[in-house]
């Protein structure tokens, strides 16, 4: 839900991409790392011990929010990219604004039914679409786009507590924490714009490694803590593959 800053080649108009390669791109995968940490760490926060098919399921739907966030994202961003960024799959005629949209859907109502039948999860799932939507629609418009999209990652904290054991005061204060993270991290993001090269995607990547701090506070595991930080350099990885942008 967070994009990151990276290299863009120009695609020739004579040349399109494959549509497996223009939905990559589209969806931003190489940031899902940092969902799933996200998710650990929100279950871990809920409940001593992470109920391992609970959490599975809990990530692949939050997943499905992140990528249909990045999907809306592009339709919504049409115009400005056609100005900015005409190597972007829409502009670049690879996919329509409309099958991206339908995609984008889509994908939002899959991530709300496959999220475990607790209603708590599926109230807050309801929520993070909501801000999803808001965020993508009024993000070039809005000051207030920072807030949102912290609460956005805030808000995967509460739907992986509520999927599993249930919210407390402790997965408050880490939603509370992510949410500061990544609003502060859009901001740099938004002012450093093209120039920023190497310092978005590690702070993109760096959201795992609030989460591993957090999972050591909260669980006293030392090895779950150690899977979340994972999360960063594999993040880094995937970036170099599909861009975070």
């Amino acid at each position: 839900m967070i994009a990151g800053v990276s290299s863009r080649a120009v695609v020739s108009p004579a040349v399109r991409r494959q549509r497996w390669r223009s939905y990559l791109l589209l969806s931003r995968v190489s940031n899902l790392p940092t969902v799933w940490t996200n998710v650990l760490a929100g279950m871990c926060a809920s409940s001593a011990a992470v109920d391992w098919p609970t959490y599975v399921q809990t990530a692949l739907a939050v997943s499905l929010f992140y990528t249909a966030g990045m999907f809306l994202n592009d339709a919504f961003d049409e115009q400005f990219d056609r100005r900015a960024r005409p190597e972007r799959p829409i502009p670049s005629g690879d996919v329509s604004k409309g099958e991206v949209l339908l995609v984008g859907g889509g994908l939002l109502v899959a991530g709300e039914l496959l999220l475990p039948m607790r209603t708590d999860a599926l109230m807050l799932g309801a929520l993070l679409a909501l801000a999803i939507v808001a965020y993508d629609y009024h993000h070039k418009r809005s000051r207030m786009a920072p807030l949102i999209m912290g609460t956005c990652r805030g808000l995967v904290y509460g739907v992986a507590a509520a999927a599993a054991a249930g919210l407390n005061v402790g997965v408050a204060v880490g939603a509370l924490i992510m949410a500061s993270y990544v609003a502060g991290l859009t901001v740099v993001a938004k002012a450093a714009g093209a120039n920023a090269r190497w310092l978005i995607p590690v702070l993109i990547a760096g959201i795992s490694l609030v989460d591993a701090a957090f999972i050591g506070v909260v669980s006293s595991s030392i090895g779950l803590a150690a899977v979340a930080a994972l999360g960063f350099p594999l993040t880094l990885f995937l970036q170099r593959y599909v861009p975070g942008d």
